[in-house]
């Protein structure tokens, strides 16, 4: 009775793994949105892939891990989940809010514009560039944000929970042994990260075969805007 139990729950941590990270879009979409206009490379895109989505999932394992050991109740352990949920979401959207004001005012200072030359013979011509005193600083700007953002997206990501997770997968598998919980949430945690990878490879994959210099300029307003979306979808359930 007891294997049947733990197939049936094994089945379900990957079936919810799948599903939950599919149907989550914050689960995808920042990467995809900062891997485009960071010009990350595959490489790096999936390992900031995986780093921040261990520590999703972890955050949620050791919260339920504390609260099976502490003999808490699901529903105590939920409304912390649920809280955490709430400041992943206000961080997502502060951070997309704020990356897209940045992205905004980086196109505006380095808008290209036209001067008119005369010639001795009287002919005129424009000449349409940008100073490259401010395009030095639009590039060292840019270089600092690239460094921050892995970080900023790690920080989120740990706050954000897995919701199915502890209720629905970790409790249960409590009540027949620490290796039915520790197979459960390994089965939960690996799906979870492979699903997360695969969207996003396919994305940097189909994104890298397009090519739209006309959006160059709003590129990280772009993103900042996508990102934002996705906390707003957390926060108030878009």
């Amino acid at each position: 009775m007891q294997q049947q139990t733990l197939g049936f729950l094994l089945v379900t941590a990957a079936t919810l793994g799948l599903v939950h990270t599919l149907m989550g879009p914050d689960h995808y979409v920042p990467f995809i949105a900062m891997s485009r206009v960071g010009k990350w490379s595959f490489s790096k895109t999936i390992v900031i892939t995986l780093v921040c989505g261990l520590g999703h999932v972890a955050g949620s394992i050791i919260l339920g891990a504390i609260g099976i050991a502490a003999g808490l109740a699901v529903g105590g352990i939920e409304g912390l989940e649920d809280g955490r949920g709430s400041i992943a979401g206000w961080l997502l959207l502060g951070f997309g809010l704020a990356y897209m004001a940045w992205g905004i005012r980086q196109a505006i200072r380095n808008r290209p514009h036209t001067h008119w030359h005369s010639h001795g013979d009287g002919m005129l011509h424009e000449h349409e560039h940008v100073h490259t005193s401010d395009h030095a600083h639009v590039h060292a700007e840019e270089n600092k944000a690239r460094r921050m953002t892995p970080w900023v997206l790690f920080t989120i990501f740990v706050f954000g929970p897995c919701e199915p997770l502890i209720p629905l997968l970790m409790y249960p598998a409590a009540e027949l042994s620490v290796s039915g919980i520790v197979l459960v949430t390994s089965v939960f945690a690996v799906v979870t990260l492979i699903t997360m990878t695969m969207v996003v490879a396919l994305a940097h994959a189909g994104l890298a075969r397009l090519s739209a210099p006309w959006l160059a300029r709003y590129a990280h307003a772009t993103a900042g805007f996508t990102i934002a979306t996705c906390g707003a979808a957390i926060k108030f359930g878009l």
